[in-house]
Parts: C-alpha cells; sequence; structure tokens
C-alpha cells in the first residue's frame, strides 16, 4: 500500500499553481506553499477543543488545535473536516465550518477555521498524531500562548488569528 502524501502546490495568494510535490521529497520549490488547515471546535459553554502533539511528531507534547495538511486535490474545507475527525472524532460538514483567516508561513498557508461541537459528540484521539485532548476556556488558551505550552508554529498563528476566532465564536454561540 502506497502511504505517499501529495500536496498541491500553491502561490503566495493561494492559487493553486498545477504542480504537487512529495512530502518529505527533497527540493522543496521556492516561491510555493502547501495548505495546511486547522479547526478551533467549540460549545455553548465557552470551551474549545485543544490537542496535545503525540511524542515523536514535531513539536511533541506541544498544545494545538486538531488540524493537517490538505492532500492533492482537497479543499481546504473539505481538508479542515478530514483532518479534525481524523485527529479527534468529531465529525462536522464542511459548510458548518467558519473560515477565520489565513496565516502566511515560509512554505504553507494556513487556513483557520471555527466550528460548533456537535450534540452528543464523542472523542476519538489519533494516538499516533494525538497523546491528549482538553475542553479549555479562552482564557485558558491564552495561558498556554504566554506560557509557552503551544506547539511552537501556534504562538504567532494566534497572535494573529485568535481575536478573529474568539470573535467569531462568541457570535456563534
Amino acid at each position: 500500500m502506497d502511504n505517499s502524501e501529495w500536496w498541491d502546490l500553491r502561490d503566495a495568494a493561494g492559487v493553486q499553481t498545477g504542480e504537487v510535490f512529495l512530502r518529505g521529497a527533497p527540493g522543496w520549490p521556492g516561491g510555493r506553499y502547501h495548505l495546511i488547515v486547522a479547526t478551533c471546535v467549540f460549545r455553548d459553554d465557552g470551551k474549545v477543543l485543544q490537542t496535545q502533539r503525540a511524542p515523536g511528531k514535531e513539536f511533541e507534547r506541544g498544545w494545538e488545535f486538531p488540524g493537517g495538511s490538505a492532500l492533492a486535490g482537497e479543499t481546504s474545507r473539505f481538508a479542515a473536516g478530514r483532518e479534525l475527525e481524523e485527529e479527534t472524532g468529531i465529525a462536522v460538514p464542511p459548510s458548518d465550518l467558519t473560515l477565520v483567516g489565513r496565516f502566511i508561513e515560509e512554505s504553507a498557508l494556513l487556513d483557520f477555521y471555527v466550528a460548533a461541537a456537535p450534540p452528543h459528540h464523542q472523542l476519538r484521539l489519533q494516538v499516533s498524531e494525538v497523546m491528549a485532548a482538553d475542553w479549555v476556556s479562552y482564557t485558558e488558551v491564552e495561558r498556554r500562548i504566554s506560557a509557552r505550552l503551544m506547539a511552537l508554529p501556534w504562538n504567532a498563528r494566534l497572535k494573529m488569528l485568535w481575536p478573529e476566532a474568539t470573535a467569531a465564536m462568541n457570535a456563534a454561540r
């Protein structure tokens, strides 16, 4: 079975170039980006779901929001829903995801979504990716950022995207 992970390449504006790239292959093309996605799931009580990266992964034990890379041919919303379900067992239709914003990194574009937790959801963690999950307050997310408990890339991402995310979640509750 082929476990290769292919990514669509995009320009800085997020437009697909028609090129694909094999994850982990040498020779990343300059000026190209791959799409990554993440979703902040929230409950009516104001708590949000954070996951903790599994040992052995880059930024191991760091807290984050469930997500990962969009595969070749996937839309951003579809990839966000797939990653959320794979890592946590929570299924949210792509149409129920609200895009908060996009953060540009050196070779990736992160699309950050918020979504209401479906009723009667049950967490099923993907142990190869996630070692723990926790429903926390906005204040706890901010404490984890300040205490540097987040996976390193999340510090810059949330500096830009967290205010918009909290506003979108507050408006939806």
